[in-house]
């Protein structure tokens, strides 16, 4: 795609590998990588941006595949600019590039709890895009409100109703960037707070593979939640006993494997491919739908193109 791009104080960086952006560690290039300096340069570019250019916002990358032709347009990847934390009160004002953990361990800090994105991989935009929750919580329950830059590069504030959040999900419109978050907490006592973020952790790692390169759970669960994702919708049916119902706990296709530890975790073991993972994925859903009626909807984000000599 022929398209001059404007000039932003930030860096703009053409044709960038993707692979060592994402937590299994594949992907093609971007045909840019865009890092605003700040939200003024990320709103000025936008801006002036032509329409045609598809726009991607990517966090840090716990979530997703890239295929291995790369993405065509824009990857926008916020960074220091946007991982402030401020409290006040039960309010966390925060930045849509900080961690959750580092959200939670600041909160409990003060005497909040936000205690259930201790162990959730990712960033702030991502868990509002996705409506990330754990431990009976999600987002949802939280946010006040969130910032974001459209993709004409207008600020906006969106409230939970604007984004209309779902298990797993919320409604944010194509190419536009959530810049920042205002979540609510009640208040507990700093040392209980981080002593259950310890047990999380402790239950986490003794449950999961999270020394392997994976990008947490790859199917959502197949029922029990209404749209609001909230806890009271939360049912006992898990993706995980159903890949292990049709046996394909550990199966593997080239460096690509669904975990031995975690049948619902799949793990780069060393030199996957995009590809590798995606093709196991698919195979893993047809073949749980065959044993078990049941349809598994992909968690992870997969975005971009094939290969040029995928099969």
């Amino acid at each position: 795609m022929s398209i001059d791009l404007p000039t932003p104080r930030g860096a703009l960086i053409p044709d960038r590998p993707l692979d060592g952006l994402t937590w299994l560690r594949v992907g093609g290039p971007a045909d840019w990588l865009f890092q605003p300096a700040d939200e003024d340069d990320l709103a000025d570019f936008l801006a002036a941006l032509d329409p045609a250019m598809p726009v991607f916002p990517m966090g840090v990358g716990s979530n997703l595949i890239v295929r291995d032709g790369g993405i065509r347009g824009v990857v926008i990847r916020l960074g220091r600019a946007f991982n402030s934390v401020e409290i006040e009160g039960g309010v966390v004002t925060v930045g849509a590039a900080c961690l959750d953990a580092q959200v939670a361990r600041r909160a409990a800090e003060a005497g909040l709890d936000l205690t259930f994105l201790r162990t959730i991989p990712g960033s702030i935009g991502g868990a509002v895009r996705m409506n990330a929750g754990c431990y009976g919580s999600y987002l949802a329950d939280h946010l006040i409100d969130a910032q974001a830059v459209t993709r004409d590069g207008r600020r906006v504030t969106l409230t939970p109703d604007d984004l209309r959040f779902g298990y797993r999900q919320s409604h944010l419109p194509e190419g536009w960037v959530l810049t920042g978050a205002r979540l609510r907490a009640a208040p507990g006592d700093p040392d209980a707070l981080h002593a259950r973020m310890a047990d999380q952790l402790a239950r986490r790692d003794a449950s999961q593979p999270t020394q392997d390169r994976s990008a947490g759970s790859t199917f959502r669960n197949p029922a029990g939640y209404s749209s609001t994702g909230r806890a009271d919708d939360v049912h006992d049916l898990k993706a995980w006993a159903l890949i292990d119902r049709a046996g394909l706990r550990g199966h593997s296709w080239g460096g690509a494997q669904m975990s031995e530890k975690h049948p619902n975790f799949l793990v780069n073991t060393g030199g996957a491919t995009a590809h590798e993972l995606e093709t196991l994925g698919e195979l893993v859903r047809r073949r749980v739908l065959e044993e078990t009626g049941h349809d598994l909807q992909w968690e992870v984000i997969r975005i971009g193109d094939p290969a040029p000599d995928a099969a």
